[in-house]
């Protein structure tokens, strides 16, 4: 369901419950605050980049000297190629670099094929009835590495792994979790009793690159089926507690201490069959909470390339 669909659901909540509109983002907290700027590169420097961004705005952006940037691997900054599209995360109002992602995507879904190209193999994956098919690339540099905590390149397992967009083509270079050992179809049972009556869930959040460039929300796997209009929602390991599109969520980063307000704005089905755990900064309790757009979980903290964070949740 489209985002201006779950906004105006928001909006009209609000209205009936008698309640201020609740605006998505970060809440105000000691320290400093991470901004968020995807656009495409127009050009870079070894102390400045200039962007383009997707409403049309330039941004000029001083390149800290400590900066790094990641396209497939680490790089210099200064050695993008105009062209590519970037997420940045930005500090001191939003006009320092701090780190740059160019190129990149979340590859997550379940195998439903294995080929071979020359040493590369090809996978073409279901990542939902939201996302449809995608066929990628593994590209025979980094099997190993993905294999290493992906070991079955089966039909029916479970992939997750982050990689780069080059001439339409994504290719694997990370795994972004270890390959659950179970089917898709197989995951474990929530424990008896536990999640509905608690305030705050604790957890593992990913990212996916299925949200627009600025959108701030997240995807949620216990939505009723009727309103997500999705056969498969619904599943978790988690116990998740039902929501409905619209609702807003409060969303605590463990391993950073920041917080934000999101509104769940997708399904997240995908998500909640992956019973796994993040090991961001000591381990997080099984199962994935929430799924979070790209620009959200940089502002919270999160590092694109590690692919999670520990994670508190509760009713904004």
């Amino acid at each position: 369901m489209p985002y201006r669909s779950a906004d105006r659901r928001r909006t009209l909540a609000a209205a009936a419950l008698g309640r201020t509109v609740q605006e998505p983002g970060p809440v105000s907290e000691e320290g400093e605050s991470f901004r968020a700027i995807s656009g495409t590169v127009v050009d870079v420097s070894p102390h400045l980049v200039v962007l383009d961004t997707q409403d049309g705005r330039e941004e000029r952006l001083v390149i800290a000297p400590w900066a790094t940037a990641w396209r497939g691997e680490v790089v210099n900054p200064a050695d993008l190629p105009a062209g590519s599209n970037v997420i940045v995360k930005a500090l001191r109002s939003g006009r320092v670099v701090d780190r740059i992602w160019a190129d990149i995507t979340r590859i997550t879904g379940v195998i439903q094929s294995v080929g071979t190209e020359g040493k590369d193999r090809t996978l073409e994956l279901y990542c939902g009835p939201h996302r449809g098919r995608r066929t990628i690339v593994v590209p025979y540099r980094a099997s190993g590495r993905l294999q290493v905590r992906h070991p079955k390149f089966e039909p029916g397992y479970l992939f997750d792994a982050i990689g780069v967009r080059e001439d339409g083509v994504s290719y694997a270079r990370l795994p972004a979790t270890s390959q659950p050992p179970y089917r898709w179809t197989a995951v474990p049972p929530s424990p008896t009793g536990y999640g509905g009556a608690q305030s705050r869930i604790s957890g593992t959040a990913t990212w996916a690159d299925t949200f627009d460039a600025e959108e701030q929300g997240v995807a949620y796997p216990m939505l009723e089926r009727a309103d997500a209009a999705c056969d498969d929602t619904g599943i978790s390991c988690t116990g998740l507690p039902y929501l409905a599109l619209g609702s807003m969520v409060n969303v605590r980063n463990v391993c950073s201490g920041r917080t934000s307000v999101l509104p769940v704005v997708a399904c997240g089905c995908m998500a909640g069959r992956f019973c796994d755990r993040c090991l961001e900064c000591g381990t997080s309790p099984r199962g994935r909470i929430v799924e979070l757009s790209p620009r959200s979980f940089v502002e919270l903290g999160g590092d694109l390339t590690a692919g999670c964070f520990n994670v508190r949740v509760g009713m904004g």
